[in-house]
């Protein structure tokens, strides 16, 4: 866990888990509220750990209603939205569900909402201007959609939005899901396959070009990257353009008037921590 210029850091405690299939597969991280929500899948099922900043300590749980994995999320202030994703059914098979819950942190519990108009797998959320958004994914024929949906939760109804990723490159099925994040307000997007920064005009349904990202993400199609909102300014980690691959930062203050963005690259790292070039897992936390 670093603080937000990555001068200081500290390591957390381990996650409480013994099981083999935990350790040694994929797993989901998003912050709400000061609590770090862990979800993955141990050999009984998927699990949810929980670390709490105030206690710095692991506690297992409270499980979803609906365990799923591969689902779109995001987190605002204490609550947490997780929608659709791969739900196993009773005979152990995989299906892509339309499902959406949600997670308060305080009473640490979960609550079913209404359900999105698409099925959808691979997705990514946002909170974007008082709503939560799902973007892209992948339906039940493992078919990309170029279709998102927002959720007003005055009226815990959805809306549809076609062809928000009308303009996305999909290179190959294993594209990561959609890189997201949102800074006052304007939702930015890092097309992968050109490695280049985009802003969505919600009033146009229009993504402009906002120059190149330096960092690589084309040759992973963009797993391994982490894209994220810190106050107002955008953080990228991943893998340098350079032939040895190296791990590294960068951060600007996005705006959406300007052409080409000035990233600046965190050059100083505290000592004793180590930056992967493939990021798995990556959340902010307010704190």
């Amino acid at each position: 866990m670093f603080d937000k210029d990555f001068k200081t850091f500290q390591r957390l405690p381990k996650v409480p888990s013994s099981d083999y299939c935990f350790f040694h597969s994929d797993k989901e991280t998003i912050c709400v509220g000061t609590q770090l929500i862990v979800i993955g899948r141990e050999i009984e099922g998927i699990v949810v750990f929980r670390y709490e900043l105030e206690n710095h300590k692991w506690f297992k749980g409270p499980s979803m209603i609906t365990p799923r994995v591969m689902y779109g999320s995001s987190s605002h202030g204490k609550t947490a939205f997780f929608a659709g994703g791969i739900q196993m059914d009773d005979n152990g098979n995989p299906i892509v569900v339309r499902t959406v819950e949600k997670y308060n942190a305080d009473a640490k519990s979960w609550t079913m909402i209404n359900g999105m108009h698409k099925a959808r797998k691979f997705s990514s959320g946002c909170f974007l201007r008082g709503k939560f958004y799902v973007l892209g994914g992948r339906d039940e024929n493992d078919k990309h959609l170029t279709c998102g949906e927002s959720y007003d939760e005055t009226t815990n109804s959805w809306e549809l939005i076609p062809d928000m990723l009308k303009d996305m490159t999909f290179i190959t099925p294993s594209q990561s899901p959609p890189l997201i994040a949102v800074v006052d307000d304007n939702l930015y997007m890092l097309e992968t396959s050109l490695n280049e920064l985009r802003v969505y005009d919600i009033n146009t349904n229009i993504w402009k070009k906002l120059g190149v990202v330096p960092v690589s993400t084309n040759t992973t199609f963009g797993w391994g990257t982490a894209f994220k909102s810190m106050g107002d300014r955008l953080l990228v980690v991943g893998s340098s353009h350079s032939w040895h691959r190296k791990g590294i930062v960068y951060s600007c203050r996005p705006s959406p008037d300007v052409e080409e963005q000035h990233w600046e690259e965190l050059k100083y790292w505290c000592s004793g921590a180590k930056l992967p070039q493939f990021i798995h897992n990556c959340c902010v936390m307010f704190a």
